[in-house]
């Protein structure tokens, strides 16, 4: 038989063991006595849950707005008259107030324009060169603002504009290309009968004044401006009306780009105003009527007759390739004798 521990008898005492004291239990948790309740005043006020502090949020940044002006002898004053006009987009959005020229800006551009004339006449055609191509490694750098300036004003896609961007800083380096080139295709020696040399050398007619074509913001202001500058000319631009901006970015270019100031002076404003002036300027040697509707043409051209202006204008497809008629069209032959043999 088995005994288990609690029922095996005592070996010693042959008595039966003795039984194990149970357990004993643990003291129950004591529960601690109920608070009494708070005495409130009738008097005492409402208690209010404290109001939680707003975190501060960043207010969006104000973008600074352009202030566009005009550009006459380098510099970037307003109008002397204190105006401006509002410019919309293609869509009727308003872009931007740009300044709107007087008569005193245009006398001041072109005695500006007069000015440099003498300097930039007597540089070097590969100087010349030199800094026109510089003005379009700018173009290049900025091509996005000015993609973008021509989508506001003409309403075409982006693609579209970048194209115009592109085909305009293209022609830029065309016409800087003939800077060295254009004396060998104008000017001749010419043969004949006796003991003389004598040669036809062209020269830059002076300060012309320009007329920029509406219908294409950049490519088409380009295609004015250019030649007239690589053969030695100095200008006064009045821009598009409805389009200035691109006009005004181009000036910012010009003026960081080694163009000496005054070489190209850029008016905005209202094109009615504006152009009358410059045709019966005395001391404007020829004009571009290309931004002028036909109608208006005759009268402009009877103001130029006062000092017997060279008139030129053209409506032509600015998308085309170009051809040497812009660059022949303010150059004055000078015919030179010399005796042979001496």
């Amino acid at each position: 038989m088995v005994w288990g521990p609690t029922s095996m008898p005592d070996a010693k005492a042959g008595k039966p063991a003795r039984k194990t004291a149970p357990a004993a239990k643990a003291p129950a948790a004591s529960t601690p006595p109920e608070a009494p309740a708070a005495t409130v005043s009738p008097d005492a006020p409402t208690p209010v849950a404290p109001t939680p502090v707003a975190t501060a949020q960043p207010l969006p940044r104000l973008g600074v707005r352009k202030t566009y002006k005009l550009f006459i002898g380098g510099a970037f004053p307003r109008s002397e008259s204190g105006r401006s006009y509002s410019v919309y987009g293609k869509d009727g959005a308003l872009l931007a107030h740009a300044a709107q020229g007087s008569r005193k800006d245009v006398r001041d551009a072109v005695v500006a324009a007069r000015k440099a004339f003498a300097g930039w006449s007597g540089a070097t055609a590969y100087n010349r060169g030199q800094i026109l191509y510089r003005v379009a490694e700018m173009l290049e750098g900025r091509a996005a603002q000015f993609a973008a300036e021509v989508a506001a004003a003409d309403g075409g896609r982006a693609a579209r504009a970048e194209a115009e961007v592109a085909a305009a800083i293209d022609r830029w380096v065309w016409y800087a290309g003939w800077s060295d080139k254009v004396a060998q295709v104008a000017g001749a020696a010419n043969p004949v009968a006796g003991p003389y040399f004598n040669f036809s050398v062209p020269e830059p007619t002076g300060v012309v004044a320009i007329v920029a074509p509406a219908e294409s913001s950049l490519l088409g202001l380009i295609s004015v401006v250019a030649p007239v500058i690589v053969t030695g000319n100095t200008a006064v631009v009045v821009a598009s009306e409805s389009r200035p901006l691109p006009a005004i970015s181009l000036a910012e270019v010009l003026a960081t780009s080694d163009l000496p100031a005054g070489v190209v002076n850029v008016l905005t404003g209202r094109t009615a105003e504006l152009a009358p002036v410059l045709a019966g300027h005395l001391d404007v040697n020829a004009i571009d009527l290309t931004g002028i509707d036909d109608p208006a043409r005759p009268a402009l051209e009877q103001l130029a007759a006062s000092n017997v202006k060279r008139v030129t204008y053209g409506n032509e497809d600015w998308a085309g390739t170009p051809g040497t008629q812009r660059l022949m069209s303010f150059l004055e032959i000078k015919t030179v004798w010399h005796p042979a043999g001496t």
